[in-house]
């Protein structure tokens, strides 16, 4: 049975990801963190979604779960994570991140974790998406260059990066298939006269509003035709249940930085 410890407990995301562990079989939640001040601290987990009292207490830091060896699974924010992670290290526990938006320098903080513990860091858990990167490659490479490519993607209105980190790793997949420099071939935005598209664009666009849970669309432009591969999410336990799988398959890999396709088999 793997002890899991969700961090950012009382959030959106939170919540799903402890409705995902009660839910999972060898897993047992073993209690969340929130912010320091938070009326939640020294509630039960299970209570914070509707569910009987499961004896995981909330407390404001991870200090409180030192003697337990959790798996710590952190969808919070860019500043939170990395100090998560820094725990993590401390005490030799895997981390499973899914917060996005990080900085060159911050995944490089997150690589050097990865020498000590098991991370697995993802730009999406759902298994959907994943099965989606797989496909994408396959396609890039048979249209090659005889399509335009944009990546279009839709959030709710609290997610605060953009584009999301799943519309960049699809975006990244597209510049592998084809060979192309991924940060001189995206194009994040067009505004007035911009001339004639160049072929070898990524262009990007995004959407934020509503509950959005999140859309990605990968458009091939072709004379003639259009081809879109497409995933959408109708709620967040897609991407809770991927990580709380993820933890599991995290608790029993060496130190490494790895990947929901990882995780997958794929």
């Amino acid at each position: 049975m793997v002890s899991i410890v969700i961090a950012g407990a009382s959030g959106r995301m939170g919540r799903a990801l402890i409705e995902a562990t009660i839910e999972t079989i060898d897993a047992v939640l073993i209690g969340g963190t929130v912010r320091s001040g938070s009326t939640l601290i020294g509630a039960d987990a299970g209570e914070l979604v509707g569910k009987k009292k499961i004896e995981a207490p909330i407390h404001d830091s991870l200090e409180a779960f030192s003697d337990h060896g959790p798996v710590v699974i952190d969808f919070t924010t860019i500043d939170s994570t990395i100090n998560h992670l820094s725990w993590c290290v401390n005490h030799r526990v895997p981390c499973v991140i899914g917060t996005t938006g990080f900085s060159s320098d911050q995944e490089k903080n997150i690589s050097e974790a990865a020498k000590t513990i098991p991370v697995v860091y993802a730009p999406n858990f759902s298994v959907g998406v994943n099965v989606i990167f797989d496909l994408l490659d396959r396609a890039v490479r048979v249209f090659g260059d005889t399509a335009d490519i944009e990546v279009i993607e839709a959030h709710h209105r609290h997610k605060v990066d953009s584009p999301s980190g799943t519309a960049l790793a699809l975006g990244r997949v597209v510049a592998h298939a084809l060979d192309r420099d991924f940060e001189t071939s995206a194009v994040f935005g067009r505004e007035g006269q911009t001339g004639v598209r160049p072929r070898e664009q990524i262009g990007f666009a995004t959407v934020r509003g509503g509950d959005v849970v999140g859309d990605h669309t990968v458009l091939f432009a072709a004379d003639g035709e259009r081809v879109e591969i497409t995933h959408k999410a109708s709620n967040r336990r897609t991407f809770a249940n991927g990580a709380v799988r993820s933890a599991v398959w995290a608790s029993q890999q060496p130190p490494g930085l790895y990947s929901m396709k990882d995780v997958l088999g794929i």
